[in-house]
This record gives structure tokens, sequence and C-alpha cells, in this order.
């Protein structure tokens, strides 16, 4: 009969002896591990221009963003401080009797439309293209020279450069409008 620890030590001898054969016959290979430089010069190529893509696409995003922040919220923002400005030239026109509450009212209105506006600016920052930015900040201020001739305002003052300060703001509004895309 076979004895089963027996055959166990020979088979593990055998497959000892076979390993050590054929560590025996091989040999290295000779030179140094080193990449092609033609693939290596493609492949940083190819990271780059992901890399790039990526980083392009990141700063669209955030302009777009930016965009939309600033260009949706103009139109509420501004139209509040043309709306209390209107009231005020009708109490104006009228010699009504509310006429310095809401000539305090407008000129308030606009500066709080002005400075809302330019918060806005200043959080996007350079994530906004330059000519909307300049557009914005030609608005904030024409809307704060309009509230500061607003507050001049009195019955027997002139009434020219509260128009002039108007068509300011007015010509502002009406290029930033242009400026941001279509709603």
């Amino acid at each position: 009969m076979l004895d089963p620890r027996g055959f166990g030590l020979v088979c593990t001898a055998g497959a000892i002896i076979v390993g050590l054969i054929v560590a025996g016959c091989s040999s290295g290979v000779a030179g140094s591990a080193a990449s092609n430089p033609a693939d290596l010069l493609a492949y940083r190529r190819d990271a780059s221009a992901t890399s790039q893509a990526v980083t392009s696409s990141k700063k669209r995003a955030a302009q777009a963003k930016a965009i939309d922040e600033n260009c949706s919220q103009f139109p509420t923002t501004s139209g509040v401080g043309v709306a209390k400005y209107n009231e005020f030239v009708d109490a104006h026109d009228a010699n009504a009797a509310d006429y310095l509450p809401k000539r305090d009212l407008a000129a308030a209105t606009l500066t709080e439309a002005a400075t809302k506006v330019e918060s806005g600016v200043d959080a996007a920052g350079d994530r906004l293209p330059t000519d909307l930015t300049a557009k914005l900040r030609e608005y904030v201020a024409a809307a704060r020279d309009l509230a500061a001739e607003t507050r001049r305002m009195t019955y027997t003052a002139s009434v020219d450069p509260l128009n002039i300060a108007s068509r300011r703001v007015n010509d502002a509004r009406n290029a930033v409008r242009e400026t941001c895309p279509a709603r």
C-alpha cells in the first residue's frame, strides 16, 4: 500500500527540483526600462488637451451662470427704481402734496438698485464678460447720479440736470438689456 505521507513528500521534492531547473535555464533581459518618446509626447499632448477642455468648459459654465444671475435680476432691480422715479416725476409735475416723500423714496430706490447691481457685478468678478461688466457699471454710476439729482430737486430748481441724468439711466438700462441674452 502507498503511504500518503511519503507520496506527498516525493511530489513536493519533485516540484522543487523542476522549479530549480526552470529557474536555472532562464535569463534576465538586459537593458533598462524606458518609455517610447513618441508615445510619451502623444500622451502628454492628449492629457494637456483634455485638461484644457475641462478648464475651458468650467470657465464657460461659470460665465454662463454669472451672466444669468446678473441679467435675470437686472430688469426687476432697475425697474423698481424707474417706477419710483416716475412716481416722483408725476408728483412733481402735479405739485402734489406727497412730492417730498416720493422724491426721497425715488432717490433711495435708485441708490438701492445701483447697490444691488454693483453687488452682483462684484460677486461675479472676472466671470462676467468685460463688455457686460462695463455696461452694468455704467448703469450703477448713472443710477447714483440720477438719485443725487433727484435729491437736489425742488419745485423751483431747473429740471435740466434731472432730465440729463434720467436719459443717462435709460441709455444705460437699454445697453445692458441689449447685451444680456434674450429672455
